[in-house]
């Protein structure tokens, strides 16, 4: 039902144009009546309204001024014009802005049945057009979190990318917060809990519990929250320190227990990682959060654990992670033993919490090249899950680096198997795979070849011969597919959208956008609107 004013000075009028047609059957209730254009505007004010009929001639303000200044303060609210014989003329020829039809006095009942007909079908379609943008926007919206939350993942679990690049790669997300090398952040753990007597509660409102730490994350500046589906039931939080860190008291870590509980009647397990400093340090922040929460009672209710680590636990330099990965890449298994014995071996010289960071970045380190090799099968994620589980033990060291070496060794296997196979299949699709997620990245044929450790000239000639195109131009199509849904959103500039597609320049992105599509990004972008 759509809201009505009628405004004119004439009390017999108005009350005319009530009797003159049957208002609800047409869709329409009147819900105030006015004597100016000033009490109208002050109506506006306080009802939602939809229509407005307006009379010409009213004391104070009259029909025109009205309209005048109803379309700059109401934009979305409808008028009808009524105007005497000797007026209507100049009121239909003045053309005022915001009018949308112009009825003369008296008003026959036909013409003003027909008159909120249209303005009815223009509503709906105005309606039905902001749904879809709104859509659309969210769409966008959720594509550019579900971007930031991945990247975020990445950072703290995958290989990573030139300092320089990453630093870049967040600016280009809109996460300058953390766009600093030497960035102090915590990272938080948080696991929702249900009762035994109602099992499946928490695989019901997982949608739910996601939505409410984005929000909370939204209201704590410089505060982001990822998922990572290794960890059922967890989301977790990264938040950048500017001088006091979290802990039991922290307004974030009440907000997040008092909501779950409130809204969803779940518990909450949380587990505070340690302040870290500088984004190389991501992923033993990460880690420290995981270990604080891996100290909580299996109970049901709500726990909040702060880490307790000391400052020898962070001694697993980038040198030491690209060895690792070398021996796993070069198919040395007898290097990665005796590499992992020379870093977890010497149990006297360290604590176990140290002994546990170091061997959940091993941990990281292998699961990041499984995905990467494909190896996604219950074997290996058996075996990546039963290595963590005797992490967060703390007492069996020896049987964490034996698993260790075991997974290393299924994933040498595999790697040799891509490598041996006749037609390089297996190569191609590893490469593929990691360009529909990298593909915002600063990436070439080279750096290619190199992270996968084969010739760059023999990984052309395969990629084009099973994928149908050379490595460029499929890394076009991809950035390109993505561009046009991005450039749906007009909050996003044309700038934000060649970087979250990888261009550091919009002009070279216009240039190949207009090549690929066929038009530029601002003439797509005007063509969707269409």
């Amino acid at each position: 039902m759509l809201n009505v004013i009628i405004a004119d000075d004439e009390i017999q009028i108005r009350k005319g144009l009530r009797m003159k047609i049957e208002w609800e059957e047409e869709g329409f209730q009147i819900v105030e009546e006015s004597s100016n254009g000033q009490e109208t505007l002050d109506l506006l004010k306080k009802l939602d309204v939809d229509v407005v009929i307006t009379d010409v001639r009213m004391p104070i303000m009259d029909g025109i001024e009205f309209v005048k200044q109803c379309h700059h303060e109401h934009s979305n609210v409808k008028v009808i014009v009524l105007s005497g014989y000797s007026d209507f003329d100049y009121v239909r020829s003045s053309l005022v802005e915001g009018v949308k039809d112009y009825l003369l006095k008296p008003v026959a009942p036909d013409e003003l049945v027909e008159a909120l007909k249209r303005i009815k079908l223009d509503i709906e379609e105005e309606r039905k057009r902001k749904i879809e943008t709104d859509q659309m926007k969210r769409l966008v919206h959720n594509q550019l979190e579900e971007m930031r939350g991945q990247f975020l993942l990445h950072l703290v679990k995958e290989e990573w990318p030139e300092l320089t690049v990453t630093i870049e790669r967040l600016q280009q997300l809109q996460l300058e917060d953390l766009a600093n090398e030497n960035v102090h952040v915590q990272f938080v753990t948080v696991e929702v809990r249900g009762t035994d007597r109602d099992p499946n509660k928490v695989k019901e409102l997982w949608l739910p519990f996601r939505m409410l730490c984005k929000e909370i994350a939204k209201e704590h500046g410089g505060t982001y929250s990822f998922y990572d589906a290794s960890y059922a039931n967890m989301i977790h939080f990264i938040h950048r320190v500017d001088s006091n860190q979290l802990d039991t008291k922290s307004t974030l870590i009440k907000k997040v227990q008092r909501h779950v509980k409130e809204f969803l009647n779940l518990e909450t397990v949380i587990g505070i990682g340690k302040i870290i400093t500088g984004l190389t340090e991501f992923k033993n922040g990460y880690i420290s959060a995981l270990l604080s929460w891996s100290q909580s009672q299996l109970s049901s209710q709500s726990q909040v654990i702060e880490g307790t680590i000391n400052k020898d636990v962070f001694e697993f330099s980038a040198d030491v992670e690209k060895k690792l990965i070398n021996t796993i890449e070069n198919e040395n298994h007898e290097a990665f033993k005796s590499n992992i014995y020379s870093i977890l071996g010497g149990m006297n010289n360290q604590s176990i919490m140290s002994f546990s960071i170091i061997a959940n970045r091993v941990l990281f380190l292998l699961g990041s090249l499984a995905r990467k090799y494909d190896i996604d099968t219950i074997e290996v994620n058996n075996m990546i899950w039963s290595c963590q589980q005797s992490i967060w033990e703390l007492n069996s060291q020896n049987r964490v680096i034996e698993q260790l070496i075991n997974l290393a060794q299924s994933i040498i296997e595999k790697v040799h198997e891509d490598r041996s196979s006749t037609n390089g299949v297996a190569i191609v699709e590893n490469v593929r795979r990691y360009l529909d997620q990298h593909y915002a990245s600063e990436i070439s044929l080279t750096t290619l070849a190199d992270q996968f450790h084969i010739n760059s000239a023999y990984l052309s000639e395969i990629f084009k011969n099973h994928i149908g195109q050379n490595f460029s131009d499929y890394l076009i199509s991809l950035r390109m597919n993505h561009a046009q849904a991005l450039l749906k959103d007009k909050q996003l500039k044309i700038i934000d959208v060649a970087h979250l597609v990888g261009f550091s320049n919009s002009g070279y992105f216009s240039t190949v956008f207009k090549k690929q599509i066929g038009q530029t990004p601002v003439e797509f972008r005007n063509s969707t609107d269409s």
